[in-house]
């Protein structure tokens, strides 16, 4: 597995109508989506939501069960129109260490992602290790997926949670899942 997501900051007084309709729109184009675990259509406002946001923001996370999907998303016409619409975005990606799906993740309506630099000389296996076990035991709570992997490249760690109730996470970057799409 693979997780992907890029990210476009908008202008504070941009009009965030304009994602809605997007995801509105344009998000049931991926639903079944060959090699995908899921897309949630990710949002943030800066106001005039459930909670802050430092920037508005457009950016959906992806859960790739395969590279080759990530790779025919990104060569297709679905992102070559996202990129003349929105400009050409850094695209973010890890190698997935554990995934825990519930069954009932269509019900998600929040996310949070968390983000942390690995150190050099870190002990991968006793971090691969606890980041594992933690999902694991977030089975059955209230978060609907735990998606936790790491980038080599920018030795980063990333932790992504798709939730029915806007979480309490400190630290964290919170979005509104606007649409899920999904196998």
């Amino acid at each position: 597995m693979i997780a992907m997501q890029y990210s476009f900051t908008l202008p504070a007084d941009y009009d965030m109508g304009v994602i809605d309709r997007r995801i509105r729109d344009k998000g049931p184009m991926l639903d079944h989506f060959p090699h995908l675990a899921f897309k949630a259509y990710l949002s943030a406002r800066k106001q005039g939501n459930e909670f802050a946001s430092a920037e508005n923001v457009y950016a959906p996370f992806y859960l790739w069960n395969h590279p080759e999907g990530l790779s025919n998303f990104l060569t297709g016409p679905g992102f070559q129109g996202l990129t003349r619409d929105f400009g050409w975005p850094s695209v973010k990606t890890w190698v997935v260490w554990h995934a825990e799906l519930a069954r009932d993740l269509s019900a998600a309506r929040f996310a949070s992602r968390e983000m942390e630099a690995i150190a050099p000389y870190s002990d991968l296996a006793a971090r691969r290790k606890s980041a594992t076990e933690s999902a694991r035991a977030s089975a059955g709570s209230a978060a609907l997926a735990d998606v936790v992997g790491f980038d080599p490249t920018g030795w980063s760690f990333v932790r992504f949670r798709l939730w029915r109730k806007l979480p309490e996470i400190s630290g964290a970057q919170l979005y509104s899942v606007g649409h899920l799409s999904l196998p």
